[in-house]
């Protein structure tokens, strides 16, 4: 198992981008597929913890297409 770890979806660009980086400095993650493999809320919990920020801070958001 890596030291590192990767919540990946593979159709997103920025996604792609963050592990080509990654590996072309040498670091090889362990890539979770999110998608396929949920997450569970325990293990959500926990990731919450170790990064310490709100669960709000994980979500995407972006502007509706009226604004």
């Amino acid at each position: 198992m890596s030291e590192f770890q990767i919540y990946h979806n593979p159709r997103c660009s920025k996604s792609r981008a963050t592990l080509a980086l990654l590996q072309e400095h040498g670091v090889e993650p362990e890539v979770i597929p999110y998608l396929e493999q949920p997450l569970s809320a325990a293990a959500l919990k926990r990731l919450l913890k170790k990064l310490a920020v709100p669960a709000s801070c994980l979500l995407y958001t972006s502007p509706s297409p009226r604004d």
